[in-house]
């Protein structure tokens, strides 16, 4: 999977996931779901040969070229299925050498460049007979490391630090240099496109739009549409051959998806609720995702970092990590880290820098920023003397009821207020997502407990992320983001400062709270380029303290990852962040 690719677009798709807010009673499988996958396993001696599997998706994929702004989790699948990768991911998202098309992978020297030399499998070969080798990773590395703006990429991260590509002592070896150090350099090359892909601006750019003629994987691409993607066997795969003979990713609306696996209509979905019954099994583990409070430090009350803080340490992370995951059956426990996920190797709990839950500490830090109590009118529930109450009523009679929905929560006795004003902080929500709402108001409430008053906007689906969390339109939001194996690369971009662009503007990248530090954004690239892991893990285990400190972005909890089997299907199930072995999926004999 291109996680760096596709980290600013899965974002928008995590952000609007309808995760389970209560449900119970989900069927385990046999792979254990704290290690991170629950998957229905089977040796496969023991999956039928042939047959065709159709897996339900979010939609169609914008673009089947993983590395253009366009794709989405539905390119990811295709890519995995259809293209080579250097490395692919475990259970507990640590790439794992793909012995399919590698022999080895390493680093060669350090001094005065980095090196890295690629051992290629012999017997590695695309779908149209020529053999993989340099040339196809020369293309790909010229195509993204940025230097070419015909190239319509969406990130060159990683690629814009290699200085050469170039054949080794023999047509099996590919090497690799660093004009710079890179600790991810496990993250390149996954997936691997042809060089008739990458060869070209105008073949990147539309060549692989629609159409993948070339593959490389255990499946290859036959049609794709608006509707669905049929993945056929690959002819020329010389690994284990795929089990089925066609998987059909086909786009399918939640609300259709239990009476789809009922009828026989899917035999994969993930789920919102526990939709278990005669033919039909969910699995369950922790998603490679997590949701998260965002507090723009932009503008507003919340630029004042004690308020920040003050707001941060008013949410209970703990009781609302119970009350999404606990009915699940998964653990509860809050997520303390932003750049890995409790079920990732290396995950320590780093969220002590800024503090507990404390309501108490919360109001000191909000009298310490200026904010005084004031006793609100018992007879109308607003400040005394005040116009508390009015913003929120002219704007829910002006907003359009199918675009934003507002709901207000007021403190129970008193108000805070400041220069004559009411601290009043705009919560935006996406309207579709049952459990973020849910989140939402329990937020709305503990806040209210500290003197703090909040207006909850509800707003359209297709608008939330463009219009409100992207553009900075917001106090506090609700939204996800995926994980990765790679922080230093990944997520750099969400969590570094912001900077001035030439013509005044700030560039925040992934940012949107827009709050970071210069301490934070060295001590990213003190990580990307150590290519001790113990030293690299420090300096990430610095950074996530310093963010944490910051208090722009508070994780809550890990999603949870749902995912209903017709029980007859094997080798798939709720991966987490496992990296799918598609030519093992399959039907029980």
């Amino acid at each position: 999977m291109a996680r760096s690719a596709t980290l600013i677009r899965s974002a928008t798709a995590v952000a609007l996931a309808a995760v389970v807010a209560a449900s119970a009673g989900c069927t385990a499988g046999k792979d254990d779901p704290l290690a991170g996958t629950d998957l229905a396993s089977a040796p496969r001696d023991g999956v039928r040969d042939g047959g065709t599997l159709r897996w339900a998706v979010d939609g169609a994929p914008g673009t089947l070229n993983a590395f253009q702004a366009g794709a989405n989790e539905t390119t990811s699948l295709v890519a995995g299925a259809t293209l080579p990768a250097a490395f692919r991911l475990d259970g507990q998202g640590r790439p794992q050498l793909d012995t399919d098309l590698l022999r080895s992978a390493k680093v060669v020297r350090t001094e005065p460049q980095q090196v890295v030399s690629y051992q290629l499998n012999p017997k590695a070969v695309w779908s149209d007979g020529r053999a993989i080798g340099a040339a196809d990773f020369t293309a790909q590395w010229k195509a993204l490391r940025g230097a070419d703006d015909a190239y319509w990429t969406a990130r060159n991260a990683g690629y814009d630090r290699i200085s050469s590509v170039t054949a080794g002592k023999d047509a099996h070896e590919v090497k690799v240099t660093f004009k710079k150090r890179y600790a991810d350099w496990q993250s390149l090359f996954t997936p691997l496109y042809p060089k008739t892909v990458t060869g070209t601006a105008k073949a990147f750019n539309e060549g692989a739009r629609r159409a993948l003629k070339v593959s490389g994987g255990p499946f290859s691409v036959r049609s794709a549409s608006d509707k669905s993607v049929t993945l056929v066997r690959n002819t020329k795969w010389w690994g284990d051959r795929a089990k089925l003979s066609q998987l059909v990713l086909t786009a399918t609306p939640a609300h259709r998806r239990a009476a789809d696996l009922a009828s026989g209509a899917l035999d994969v979905a993930e789920v919102d609720r526990d939709v278990s019954g005669k033919n039909v099994t969910v699995y369950r583990t922790r998603a490679a995702s997590y949701t998260q409070l965002a507090l723009n430090g932009s503008t507003g009350p919340l630029a004042d970092e004690e308020v920040r803080h003050a707001v941060a340490r008013a949410v209970d992370r703990r009781a609302i990590a119970k009350a999404v995951l606990g009915p699940l059956g998964l653990p509860d426990e809050p997520l303390g880290n932003h750049l890995l996920l409790l079920t990732q190797s290396g995950y320590a709990d780093h969220s002590s820098a800024l503090g507990t839950s404390d309501t108490k500490a919360a109001r000191a830090m909000l009298a310490a920023a200026g904010w005084q109590r004031t006793a609100l009118d018992p007879r109308s529930g607003a400040a005394a003397g005040s116009g508390a109450g009015a913003g929120a009523a002219e704007r829910n009679q002006a907003a359009p009821a199918h675009k934003v929905e507002v709901s207000v929560v007021e403190p129970a006795k008193t108000v805070l207020r400041k220069d004559g004003k009411a601290l009043t902080l705009r919560f935006v929500l996406p309207k579709s997502s049952a459990t973020l709402n849910a989140v939402g108001d329990r937020i709305a409430t503990m806040l209210s407990g500290i003197g703090v008053r909040t207006e909850l906007q509800r707003v359209a689906d297709d608008s939330f992320f463009r219009d409100h969390v992207a553009a900075g339109d917001f106090d506090l939001a609700l939204y996800g983001w995926p994980g990765t194996p790679f922080p230093a690369t990944d997520t750099r971009p969400i969590f570094a400062k912001p900077e001035p662009a030439p013509d005044g503007s700030l560039v925040v990248e992934q940012n949107y709270p827009r709050v970071g530090t210069d301490l934070i954004n060295q001590l990213f690239d003190q990580a990307a380029g150590e290519l001790d892991p113990a030293k690299a893990r420090d300096y990430a285990a610095r950074a996530d303290a310093r963010i944490w400190s910051a208090a722009g972005s508070i994780p809550l909890y890990q999603r949870p990852e749902l995912v209903a089997l017709r029980k007859d299907v094997l080798n798939a199930g709720a991966f987490g962040f496992a990296t799918p072995r598609f030519q093992d999926i399959g039907f029980r004999k």
